[in-house]
C-alpha cells in the first residue's frame, strides 16, 4: 500500500511537474530568495584493499552553475582528489539548472534513472522524502551519528523527517542586518539591537531627503517566509508547533500576531517597502541611499562591491525580541537515492561534507558547514564572517513536503495583512486552519 501511495503521489506530481516546467520554458523566470550555495568536502582515505573490483562510476547531479568557480573546484580539485584517494570509483558530474534539477529528479524517478547523488535544495528533502526515493541515512550507514556530529546541527536538522535523516547538510547560508551608516550617524540613531528599536529606527529613517526624495528605514523584496520568518521568530512566534504537525495557536498564536501587525504599521507609515511592482530593486536602494536598512545574505556584499563599491554601509546581527535573534537558514543538502550504489554514494557524500572539500568550496564563497572548516583561516577571512555567529540561532523553514504550497498562501496572507490592511488575527486564524490541512 505504501509503495501504490507513493507512486500515486508521484504521478501526480510529475503532471504537475511538466505543465510547470512548460510554463517556466516560457517565461525563463527563475526562483527569488533561493537560498542557493553549495559546499563539497573533502576527506577519505580509502585503502586499495577496500577498493571495488571493478571500476563503479557514481553519478552526481547537482546545479552548480557550469561556469562558475564552484563547478571549477569541482571538477578541477574535488572529484580528482576523491577518485585518487577511492581507487575503483569515477565520479559522472552533471550540472542543471536549479529548477531543472528538481524536475529531472521527479521525471527521473518515475523512470527508474535517479543518479546516485545529487545535491537539493534544503526545501525539496521533504517533498523526495515523502515520494520514497532518499535513503534514510541513520538507519542505512553505520558510521552516520559520529560522522554527523562533525556537521552543524541546525544545519543538518534540514534533513531530518520524522525523526530521520534523509541527507547530509552541504553548504548554507543565513541573513544578517545591513545599514547605511551615514544615514543612522545623521539621524542620531544607533545601530538597533532589538526589535522595538528597529521598528522606532526604520520610522525616523524614513522622510524626504535632501533632494525631496522619498526614504524608507527598511525593505523586503517579497513576503514570503524567506523575508518575513526574521522578524516572526525574533519576536517568539512560531508557523508550527516543534512536531510540524499543527498550526493554529502558533501561526495565529499571539507573538506571531504582533510581528507581523509590526510589519504592516512599518509599511503604513512609509517605513517599509520593496515588494511592490515597481519598487526600487534592493542594490540599487540601499546603494542610493533611498533604503536606510536591509536583512539579506552574503550575496550582497559582492552585490554591493560591484555595483557600489564607494558605498559604506555596516552589518549586525537580526535585532532580537521576544525570542531572541533568529534568521532564516537557506542552503543546500546532498543525499543519496535508494537507488544508488550505496557504499560509493555514502563514501562520496562524506568527501564533499569533509573539512577539506568544505574549504576548498569556501575559496568560493560558500559558507561550510563542516565545523573544522568553519575554524579555517580560509573562512574567517572571508567577505561573509558576519553570518557565521548568526547562523548559529538561525532556524530552518518547516521541513514538510508541502512547504512550498504553505508559503505561498503564507505570502498571500502577509500581503493581504501588510499592503491591504486586512486584521492580521482574523487573517492568521484562517491562514492557520488551511495550514493544518495541508499539514494532515
Amino acid at each position: 500500500m505504501k509503495n501504490q501511495w507513493a507512486k500515486k503521489i508521484l504521478a501526480f506530481t510529475l503532471s504537475a511537474v511538466l505543465m510547470l516546467t512548460a510554463l517556466t520554458a516560457c517565461s525563463g523566470q527563475t526562483p527569488e530568495n533561493s537560498p542557493s550555495s553549495e559546499d563539497q568536502q573533502g576527506n577519505q582515505n580509502t585503502s586499495q584493499n577496500n577498493a571495488p573490483k571493478e571500476t563503479i562510476t557514481l553519478n552526481f547531479w547537482h546545479h552548480y552553475s557550469a561556469q562558475s568557480p564552484e563547478n571549477e573546484t569541482l571538477t578541477k580539485v574535488l572529484i580528482p582528489k576523491f577518485e585518487q584517494e577511492n581507487p575503483g570509483y569515477k565520479i559522472n558530474a552533471t550540472s542543471y539548472e536549479w529548477a531543472k534539477l528538481h524536475d529531472k529528479i521527479l521525471v527521473s524517478a518515475n523512470a527508474n534513472t535517479l543518479p546516485d547523488v545529487a545535491r537539493l535544495d534544503i526545501a525539496w528533502v521533504p517533498e523526495f522524502q515523502k515520494l520514497n526515493i532518499l535513503v534514510p541515512l541513520d538507519k542505512e550507514m553505520s558510521d552516520f551519528s559520529p560522522y554527523s556530529s562533525s556537521l552543524l546541527a541546525n544545519a543538518m536538522s534540514t534533513a531530518e523527517i520524522g525523526g530521520n535523516y534523509y541527507a547530509l547538510a552541504l553548504n548554507t547560508n543565513t541573513k544578517i542586518l545591513f545599514y547605511n551608516k551615514a544615514a543612522l550617524e545623521q539621524a542620531g540613531v544607533s545601530i538597533p539591537k532589538t526589535m522595538d528599536e528597529f521598528a522606532a529606527a526604520a520610522k525616523k529613517l524614513s522622510g524626504k531627503n535632501s533632494n525631496g526624495q522619498q526614504v524608507w528605514g527598511c525593505t523586503e523584496p517579497a513576503l514570503a517566509g524567506w523575508n518575513v520568518l526574521p522578524y516572526i521568530w525574533s519576536m517568539g512566534g512560531e508557523i508550527t508547533n516543534n512536531d510540524y504537525t499543527k498550526a493554529s495557536g502558533y501561526l495565529n498564536g499571539e507573538k506571531t500576531v504582533k510581528a507581523v501587525q509590526m510589519l504592516a504599521d512599518l509599511y503604513k507609515n512609509k517605513a517599509l517597502i520593496g515588494f511592490n511592482s515597481g519598487d526600487i530593486p534592493m542594490t540599487d536602494g540601499f546603494g542610493t541611499g533611498r533604503y536606510a536598512m536591509l536583512l539579506e545574505g552574503p550575496w550582497k556584499i559582492a552585490e554591493l562591491k560591484g555595483a557600489y563599491p564607494d558605498f559604506s554601509y555596516g552589518t549586525a546581527d537580526v535585532p532580537a525580541g521576544e525570542g531572541g535573534s533568529h534568521s532564516v537558514l537557506g542552503g543546500e543538502d546532498i543525499g543519496m537515492f535508494s537507488s544508488a550504489n550505496k557504499e560509493g554514494a555514502w563514501k562520496f557524500m562524506k568527501f564533499m561534507t569533509s573539512e577539506f572539500a568544505q574549504e576548498e568550496m569556501a575559496k568560493c564563497g560558500l559558507i561550510p558547514v563542516n565545523k573544522e572548516a568553519l575554524e579555517s583561516a580560509t573562512v574567517k577571512d572571508a567577505s561573509y564572517a558576519p553570518f557565521l555567529d548568526a547562523i548559529k540561532t538561525a532556524k530552518a523553514r518547516p521541513p514538510v513536503a508541502k512547504w512550498t504550497e504553505i508559503d505561498n498562501q503564507l505570502t498571500t496572507a502577509m500581503t493581504s495583512i501588510i499592503k491591504e490592511g486586512a486584521d492580521a488575527q482574523k487573517t492568521l486564524d484562517q491562514l492557520a486552519s488551511q495550514v493544518d490541512e495541508l499539514l494532515k
